[in-house]
């Protein structure tokens, strides 16, 4: 005889998978949104910006 914790944990099984597909295409979006902007004018610009910034605070530049 099933324990309502058994029936419980048996009817949340495929939970977990869902939640690691909805987080791995999130993960996604997000790694080729940053993609873009990185590889365009802004990320130059950012980058150069923080190099910049980086090497003021160490008085190098």
């Amino acid at each position: 005889m099933l324990t309502p914790l058994t029936r419980r944990a048996r009817a949340e099984l495929g939970i977990t998978t869902a939640e690691y597909a909805v987080g791995t295409a999130a993960g996604a979006g997000l790694a080729g949104l940053l993609y873009k902007m990185l590889t365009g004018g802004f990320g130059d610009r950012l980058l150069k910006l923080l190099y910049d910034h980086v090497l003021g605070l160490l008085g190098i530049g």
